[in-house]
């Protein structure tokens, strides 16, 4: 991973981060991660079946594939 930010400035953005309330630092966690999830889905050709859709945003945001057995779960469950 490369690191271009200096020793002092990234002890300086940690001490500024946490003077942040807690309430502030989740709001803006959440939102960095909906803006991300934005530009994924966008990303993602229009043609795809939900099912792929939902398998493609699962791996570009956790790096990894949906278990194989996740619509069987997801549909038992909603079946209740």
């Amino acid at each position: 991973m490369l690191m271009d930010t200096t020793r002092d400035v990234e002890e300086l953005q940690n001490e500024l981060w946490m003077k942040r309330s807690v309430k502030e630092r989740a709001r803006f966690m959440f939102g960095m991660f909906s803006t991300a999830r934005k530009a994924v889905i966008a990303s993602l050709p229009q043609h795809l079946s939900e099912r792929e859709r939902t398998r493609q945003i699962y791996f570009r945001t956790y790096g990894e594939h949906l278990p194989d057995d996740f619509f069987e779960k997801r549909k038992t469950k909603n079946e209740k």
